[in-house]
């Protein structure tokens, strides 16, 4: 396996919005896919980019069985896929989007394996997640899905508010104020305050300031351009974003 070919190709893809064959990489491996998804980081830290955060993926037990895995994956955010509270996304150059309701997490200390993970917890804030997998028809390999930084496109946080209780708080998702999407924070390892101890644990450690996206509250939607998409999370409050290509 060609790592760094791989995370050239992925990069490409992403870049240009055009898709790779799923199940063609030939990447069969975690340990390779997650150095793929090293180099292809380091691919956009090297165009300017920085790390703003950090994601967790497969925090649904039910996901988790669909894929037949028994641990969480995860991936990097940058500066450039950030979105404001109520701005606009282009997606003009994305190839598939959908969106996903999440809690997000700021750290205000150090996050370390093995210590109470809310020590290290600033705030909570409702986020959106854009996802947009670089393969055709999201069609992949649980190493191929690793290697593309897990699906990463773009995110958006809500208005940050103090730590507080997470557990089974009602999630929707809104697309152009119609209802896309019902469901709960406990969809997320049963409280999203168990991915912060997942982060400690696979990242080793994170550094105040960052962001963590702690999985997905219920099913990922399509995204069409020109929509406004809202996610509300009881007890959090909202945040939303509209997509459409730049002025």
């Amino acid at each position: 396996m060609n790592i760094r070919a791989l995370a050239e190709e992925l990069d490409t893809a992403a870049r240009h919005g055009r898709p790779l064959p799923g199940g063609g990489t030939g990447l069969k491996d975690i340990e390779e896919a997650y150095a793929v998804q090293e180099a292809l980081v380091a691919r956009r830290l090297a165009r300017g980019e920085r790390i703003t955060g950090f994601k967790l993926g497969f925090t649904s037990r039910a996901k988790m069985r669909q894929m037949g895995v028994s641990d969480l994956i995860h991936g990097r955010l940058t500066d450039r896929m950030e979105t404001p509270d109520g701005g606009r996304l282009d997606t003009s150059g994305l190839i598939h989007p959908r969106v996903e309701p999440e809690v997000a997490f700021l750290l205000g200390d150090a996050l370390r394996p093995g210590a109470d993970p809310m020590t290290a917890v600033a705030a909570v804030a409702p986020a959106l997640e854009v996802i947009d997998s670089r393969y055709d028809g999201f069609r992949f390999s649980l190493p191929e899905v690793i290697a593309d930084n897990t699906s990463a496109a773009a995110y958006a946080v809500g208005t940050w508010s103090a730590p507080s209780d997470l557990d089974n708080l009602g999630v929707l998702l809104e697309l152009d104020g119609r209802l896309a999407q019902a469901g709960s924070t406990a969809a997320i390892l049963g409280n999203p305050l168990r991915a912060l101890a997942a982060a400690a644990r696979l990242a080793g450690e994170l550094a105040p300031g960052t962001v963590i996206l702690a999985g997905a509250a219920t099913a990922a939607v399509p995204l069409p351009p020109g929509t406004h998409v809202r996610a509300t999370v009881a007890g959090l409050g909202t945040v939303s974003l509209t997509t459409g290509e730049d002025a």
